[in-house]
């Protein structure tokens, strides 16, 4: 058995890459993450022992926009180290004018759990959440996958 040292990297596909590197480009640094690298291809963020790539789908997929209950990825969480956090994330994403699903709010995924769902240009969602202590592992901890995404 091994321990793992967290999540190195997410690459994501999207339809339309120059607003993919605009929303990336403002969301990615405010995270902390830096870039890296920079194509016409590919653009890729590195920070908190993460690093997020986009790049350009195929051609042929380029009217598709993201579906979360199809297979492959459902939502991507980023894990804010306070509370406070998400509530700066939120704001930063109503300045940016991006689209918010819910929150910032609680949710009944372990106790504490606050939390911002939003989407990029493609409709991929992704998420901030602050989980206080050990979260779903503390020894009283209960854990509710039912929560709709």
């Amino acid at each position: 058995m091994i321990q793992i040292n967290g999540m190195a990297h997410v690459n994501l596909t999207v339809t339309s890459f120059p607003a993919a590197v605009e929303f990336y480009g403002q969301l990615l640094p405010f995270l902390g993450l830096q870039k890296v690298h920079e194509s016409d291809k590919f653009v890729y963020w590195v920070g908190g022992r993460t690093g997020i790539g986009i790049q350009p789908c195929d051609p042929k997929y380029g009217t598709e926009n993201f579906q979360q209950a199809r297979v492959g990825l459902h939502h991507l969480c980023f894990r804010a180290r306070e509370r406070k956090d998400v509530d700066l994330t939120a704001a930063f994403l109503r300045d940016m004018d991006a689209q918010i699903v819910r929150g910032p709010q609680t949710g009944d995924w372990a106790s504490g759990y606050y939390y911002v769902l939003f989407e990029d240009p493609d409709k991929i969602r992704l998420e901030i959440c602050h989980v206080p202590g050990e979260g779903v592992l503390a020894k009283d901890a209960k854990f509710n996958p039912g929560s709709d995404y």
